[in-house]
């Protein structure tokens, strides 16, 4: 096992052309679990924690470009205000050592559906900035991540970064789990309202081969708010509007069952989350409203 270890952005993306097979790590803290367990031993492993770029979020266009390498915990203490969702499952990551660590850009990388950063992405619309040495692009997350850990990017390519509108409006994530935190999820919920596009996102982790867009149950209750004129003048949302909202997110689901959970139960168990989401978010509009 080879371990290159580049200074700048140029050198990484010259190692990743010498070397398609490399496998990038910043803070490592999945790949050193199965090197661990012996599950997987790359010829060589691309280290980019010493290029600064990756480390460093910004305003572009209009919204946020954050380095595939800021971390967990460089989220929730700077962006936390401007990426509620966000921040809100980088708490649930693992410990505090493995948020001083691990990345979303890692979570991207993996594609894992279980990963707790990638719910508030699709919530939010990102972009996924994708760079090699003849060049950079820019892939929409729903087309980044193709399958249960497969990803579009080539094999000459690295995550450069994810661009992001700041939150338009109140954010949540939650998660089930046999605790809330150090565990990965059995399923998990990002949720966001954006007040003055009069829309309602919400994302299903963890019951899918991908993260998935609960569309219909973003339609409906757009629409409901909107009918009703509950944004101008916002009011309780009552039990049985919230359960249908979660009914319609459950129907959104595609679970397997495997050892952390059966299908049935990840299926249930996001709808609940849809439900508790959508409270939370909207009494905390109304609060502000």
């Amino acid at each position: 096992m080879e371990f290159l270890q580049p200074e700048t952005w140029r050198e990484a993306l010259e190692a990743k052309r010498a070397h398609p097979d490399a496998v990038p790590i910043n803070g490592g803290t999945d790949l050193m679990v199965e090197l661990n367990f012996d599950r997987r031993r790359p010829e060589h492993i691309l280290d980019l924690s010493m290029v600064p770029e990756l480390g460093e979020w910004e305003p572009a266009d209009g919204r946020l470009r954050v380095g595939a390498g800021v971390t967990y915990a460089r989220l929730i203490a700077e962006l936390g205000d401007r990426l509620p969702g966000l921040a809100i499952a980088s708490r649930t990551v693992g410990s505090p050592q493995i948020r001083n660590r691990g990345t979303v850009g890692g979570n991207l990388g993996t594609a894992s559906p279980a990963g707790d950063g990638l719910p508030p992405l699709y919530v939010s619309d990102a972009e996924i900035e994708l760079a090699s040495i003849d060049g950079m692009r820019r892939v929409p997350i729903q087309e980044f991540i193709t399958g249960p850990k497969r990803n579009a990017l080539r094999p000459d390519e690295l995550i450069a970064a994810f661009l992001v509108r700041e939150a338009e409006g109140p954010q949540q994530y939650a998660k089930i789990g046999t605790r809330n935190a150090m565990v990965i999820a059995v399923c998990s919920l990002g949720l966001g309202l954006a007040p003055e596009r009069r829309s309602v996102a919400a994302c299903i982790g963890s019951a899918g081969p991908t993260p998935i867009r609960a569309a219909d149950a973003e339609a409906f209750m757009g629409g409901v708010l909107e009918e009703q004129g509950l944004w101008e003048s916002p009011r309780a949302l009552d039990d049985a509007l919230l359960r249908r909202f979660g009914e319609m997110v459950e129907l959104a689901a595609r679970p397997i069952s495997d050892v952390r959970g059966t299908a049935a139960y990840r299926s249930h168990a996001v709808g609940v989350l849809g439900e508790r989401t959508l409270k939370w978010a909207w009494d905390e509009y109304r609060g502000g409203a």
